[in-house]
Parts: structure tokens; C-alpha cells; sequence
């Protein structure tokens, strides 16, 4: 076959993602805090961007006065054999991400400042005449002590780390210097819940000292506050507290050596290993019961980090929900237009010319994509509330089956599409606050073979069950199946195991031994 050239003309089909589509889909699946962060850096490199933060805080007021209102005026939620309340969802004007032609007044680069701050801001109206009070005086100076601006929580101190707490008693009750110096490796080695995670051996060849004198060491930091730290297990932990209570005798040496018949509420395992008594058994748990396992959880707790809602939901006083976006996560950002026609006229170079063009484009391509977001968001929670509407009225037991699909078959968009619209974003409803991935749980089939129960629901029925059961007459798994089929809903046994070992609820026969020794 001999080899030619020709030309061919083909015509194909291709979707082709530019980079502005790869932006509108990144930003689809960001949460509040790294869409806030993609847009500083943003504003950064874009000259003609700016967040507009003048009506902020009269819209938030504005909100919340109406958001008032509308709960006070609320009718409350049906009851049981009520029926559903309408889905009502709308879209506020707080979408604020259109463009503006206003520029923010600013002072210019060429301000003579010498005029504008001089001596007489701080004068009683006659000219050169100075005023102590306007730097501390009764006129909302600096030092004045009816200052808004101040704040005395900047002035409190920190709280106490657990490493400081320790060093604090090291240096104290360590007078000799490489007695300290074991010490300070020894609190480099405690770990969050206070165990010491490391090995003296090794310690003692890097220190290059006697494990000798290691071990005394750490016998006297042993000995520091709170109690029970730098234990190197779980039963010393608890020994070293008991000790200083004066209560490690040869009865509780033994309980303490046979801490997995206690986890397995073995009391007879445990009197006869101890040779008490089921009087004195019942004693010694108690005050086992008063120690702390993890004696350094009280230090180095760091704040816990709040969620902030992206999505608002409250009842409708005409029935319903109302479904907003939250102002406090809406991000407002403006496009500069009279920066953009002043500076488009001084421009001279082709280069120049296309920078200030892409600029703008980029500008109006990131307003137009929040915005996009913004929308999408809505309609997103606004279908998942309408299908979950008897969740928020009756709570966990009635939380339906729904998967990704259902969500975007409703409302025509991409699986995909709603899979990055539910990440990292939380509704604030009036059972509380949840992520939007918490609706989306599978399907357990029904008895008849038709209804869908969802696996949550069924978990939270499970546990009532198990919360509800009588000491004397404790349900096992296969009677928890057999009450469960008779409610219509089929499951397995070893799926009820898996639910309930999910959930830390221990088998029935320690169950049955807790409630009936009443550990």
C-alpha cells in the first residue's frame, strides 16, 4: 500500500472546559472560609475588584428584625397525624454581587496631609490652641474610659498549656540541673491525653545517662499535677491516683491488674480475683469511677471552631419554610466601572490595553460566577428541604432515603453538580445545624418489598429501643430484627450489629451485666 497525503475535513463534537468554567466549578465546592480566601486573593490581583461592606451591618439588622418577626408570628408544626406543611423557599435580594459604577471616595495620593491633620483637630475651636482632652480627655480620646473601641478581652491573659504547667512544677521540684533537663524530655513526650509514648531505653542513650536515673526521675514528675500524669499505661494511670488517695491496696492492685473483666462487667470474675465481697466490688468500682483516664484533656484545649451556616432556614408564618442565604457568608464584591473608564483613557500600549481588558473581564466573570453559586446553593437546599420537609417536622425517625440523583433529577442540574454544592456547606434549621451531606443516606428496604426506610432513621430507632429496654428483659439482636420486620422494615442481623457497634452500644450481655449490677 503506498503512502500518500491528503487533506480530510472532519466535523466532531467536543466540550472543551476554558478556564473561566473551571473557575465557576471550583468555586461550587468551596466552603465559606476558602471562598473568602479565594477572594482576598482575588481583590489582590485584580485592581478592578473591591468588597463592598457599606450596608452590611444595616442588612444583617434588617434580617434579623424580620427574621424575628416571622418566628414570633409562626404557627407551630403540625402534629403527627397533621399534614405536611407546603414547601415555600425563596430567594433574597441579599445577593449582592452585582457591578457598580460608583468609586469609593478616597483620599488622594497628593493630600497635604500637614492640613487636613494638623494641631487643630484636638482644639476647642480657637486656632493653635491644643487640648490635652483630645488625646485622653472626656472627648472619646484614646484614654478616654467611655471608648467604644476598646477592648479589655485583648488585655486577659492566655490559657495555661499543659507544657507550662509541668515546667512550672519541674523547676520547683528539681533543683539539680540534669534532673530537669530528664524532665523537660519526659513532657516532650506526653501526648494530648497525658500517657508518656516513649521509651526510657532510648531516652537514656540519647541523654547518655543510667535508665537508673530516669526512672527516679520520672517517679518524682509522676508525682506533679494533675493527677495521674506520665503514666505509661492506663493502669498506672490510674494507680498513681489511687495511691495518693491512700487507696491502692492488694484488693484494688488486683481489680487494676484485671482491668478487662471490669470492661467486660465481670463481678464475679472480679471477686474472686480480688477475694472481696460484692459489697466491697461495688465499692472499689465507684471510686474507680472517680478517676480520670485522661488526666490532661483539662490543658491545651484549643476553642472549638464554630460553624457558620451557609444556609438560614425558619418556619413561614403562612406555612412552610423560608430558605435564605446567609449575609454573614455572602460574599459582596463589586466591580469598580469608573476605575475601569478613568483608567481605560490613560492606557497608551497594546499591552496595557489587553491587561485592563482581561481584568475587566475576569472581574465580571468572578461576579457572575458567585452570583451563579449563590443561586445554585439555594436551589439545592430549597429541594432538599421540600424532600426532607417531614425530617424538620418530626425529626430523625422520619428522614427519608435520598441520594444525589433524586436531588438533581428534581431541579434538572448535573449529579455532579449537586455533589460539590453539598460539600462544606451547613443549613441552620430549627432542629439545629447540619451538614447538607447529613440528608443523603441510603435505602433499607421494606418488608412489602416496596418502602424505602433510611439507614439513619433506623439507627435512631434502634437506639430508642435499646435506651428503652427494661433491665430484666434486655433485647438482642434478633429480637431487635423481629421488631423491626414487624414495623416493615427488613434488615438483617448482622446489619443491626454493625449499627449498634457504630454507635459504642455494647452486645446484650453486657448490657445485661451493667443493668443488673447497676455498674
Amino acid at each position: 500500500m503506498a503512502l500518500t497525503q491528503r487533506l480530510d475535513l472532519r466535523q466532531t463534537q467536543s466540550l472543551v472546559m476554558t478556564p473561566q468554567l473551571q473557575q465557576a466549578i471550583k468555586l461550587l465546592q468551596l466552603s465559606n472560609m476558602e471562598l473568602s480566601d479565594f477572594i482576598d486573593r482575588e481583590i489582590e490581583q485584580n485592581p478592578l475588584l473591591e468588597r463592598d461592606e457599606s450596608d452590611r451591618d444595616g442588612g444583617d439588622r434588617e434580617l434579623g428584625e424580620r427574621a424575628a418577626a416571622a418566628n414570633s408570628e409562626a404557627p407551630e408544626p403540625p402534629g403527627e397525624d397533621g399534614p405536611p406543611p407546603p414547601m415555600d423557599t425563596r430567594t433574597r435580594d441579599t445577593v449582592d454581587l452585582t457591578t457598580s459604577d460608583t468609586m469609593g471616595s478616597e483620599t488622594p495620593l497628593d493630600t497635604d496631609y500637614e492640613n487636613v491633620y494638623g494641631d487643630d483637630r484636638f482644639s476647642d475651636g480657637t486656632e493653635g490652641s491644643s487640648d490635652i482632652y483630645g488625646a485622653y480627655g472626656e472627648r472619646g480620646g484614646r484614654g478616654s474610659f467611655e471608648d467604644d473601641d476598646s477592648n479589655l478581652e485583648a488585655t486577659l491573659s492566655g490559657a495555661v498549656s499543659l507544657r507550662d504547667h509541668l515546667i512550672g512544677q519541674l523547676n520547683v521540684d528539681l533543683p539539680d540541673g540534669g534532673d530537669r533537663l530528664i524532665g523537660l524530655a519526659l513532657i516532650d513526650m506526653v501526648d494530648e491525653a497525658g500517657y508518656l509514648s516513649a521509651d526510657l531505653v532510648g531516652l537514656a542513650e540519647q541523654l547518655a545517662c543510667g535508665l537508673d536515673r530516669i526512672e527516679a526521675v520520672l517517679a518524682r514528675v509522676q508525682r506533679f499535677d494533675p493527677s495521674g500524669i506520665f503514666a505509661r499505661s492506663l493502669k498506672e494511670c490510674l494507680a498513681i491516683q489511687l495511691r495518693e488517695r491512700n487507696r491502692l491496696d492488694p484488693a484494688m492492685a488486683a481489680l487494676l491488674d484485671n482491668l478487662d473483666l471490669l470492661a467486660a462487667r465481670n463481678l464475679a470474675g472480679l471477686m474472686k480475683v480480688c477475694g472481696v465481697d460484692a459489697e466491697d466490688i461495688a465499692d472499689m468500682v465507684s471510686e474507680i469511677r472517680t478517676l480520670n483516664p485522661k488526666p490532661a484533656l483539662a490543658f491545651d484545649h484549643s476553642p472549638a471552631q464554630l460553624v457558620t451556616p451557609d444556609i438560614l432556614m425558619r418556619p413561614s408564618p403562612g406555612g412552610g419554610w423560608l430558605i435564605d442565604l446567609n449575609p454573614d457568608t455572602l460574599p459582596r464584591v463589586l466591580v469598580n466601572q469608573r476605575y475601569f473608564a478613568r483608567i481605560s483613557t490613560e492606557v497608551r500600549s497594546k499591552a496595557e490595553k489587553e491587561y485592563v481588558s482581561e481584568r475587566f473581564q475576569s472581574a465580571n466573570w468572578l461576579v457572575k460566577s458567585l452570583h451563579q453559586r449563590a443561586t445554585t446553593i439555594l436551589k439545592v437546599a430549597g429541594e432538599i428541604v421540600r424532600q426532607q420537609d417531614a425530617f424538620f417536622i418530626h425529626g430523625v425517625s422520619h428522614l427519608r432515603p435520598l441520594i444525589l440523583r433524586d436531588i438533581a433529577e428534581a431541579i434538572g442540574m448535573h449529579e455532579s453538580t449537586v455533589s460539590r454544592v453539598t460539600t462544606n456547606k451547613f443549613i441552620a434549621t430549627p432542629r439545629g445545624v447540619f451538614e447538607l451531606k447529613y440528608f443523603f443516606t441510603s435505602a433499607i428496604q421494606g418488608a412489602d418489598g416496596q418502602a424505602a426506610h433510611s439507614a439513619e432513621a433506623v439507627r435512631h430507632r434502634i437506639k430508642t429501643m435499646i435506651d428503652q429496654e427494661p433491665p430484666t428483659d434486655v433485647l438482642s439482636d434478633d429480637k431487635i430484627v423481629e421488631i423491626l420486620r414487624g414495623e416493615g422494615i427488613d434488615i438483617a442481623r448482622r446489619t443491626v450489629a454493625k449499627y449498634r457497634e457504630a454507635m459504642r452500644i455494647p452486645s446484650s450481655v453486657q448490657r445485661r451485666r451493667a443493668k443488673t449490677s447497676g455498674m
